[in-house]
């Protein structure tokens, strides 16, 4: 099958002297999006060849503890998701979202 479109998606690390990132943005075209700031990523992609996961993760040196916390518990919720639409595993779907409420509780999240 031939790519009919190749779409992208751009990081931008900004890092200080020691290299610690102080600015991250982010564009992706197809989604309306141009040089974004954001405080944190996590990227993790599949090495099928090695069978295992590799992993960005970046935060600036700015982010508040508070708001990491938050980052977190909602990219557990989201993977949450991800993972019940990927493989339609009930039980351990809800084990997770019970996981997650845990982790929402134990951090004081508000929701």
């Amino acid at each position: 099958m031939a790519e009919s479109h190749i779409s992208e998606i751009n990081l931008r690390v900004g890092l200080d002297d020691n290299r610690v990132p102080e600015k991250l943005s982010w564009s992706a075209q197809d989604g309306g999006i141009d040089n974004e700031e954001a405080k944190a990523m996590l990227l993790s992609v599949w090495d099928s060849k090695k069978q295992e996961s590799l992993k960005i993760d970046l935060w600036t040196k700015d982010m508040p503890v508070d708001e990491m916390k938050t980052f977190f518990h909602q990219t557990l919720v989201s993977l949450t998701e991800t993972f019940m639409k990927a493989t339609q595993d009930e039980k351990m779907t809800a084990t997770m979202k019970d996981f997650c409420d845990y982790f929402a509780e134990k951090m004081e999240l508000k929701e």
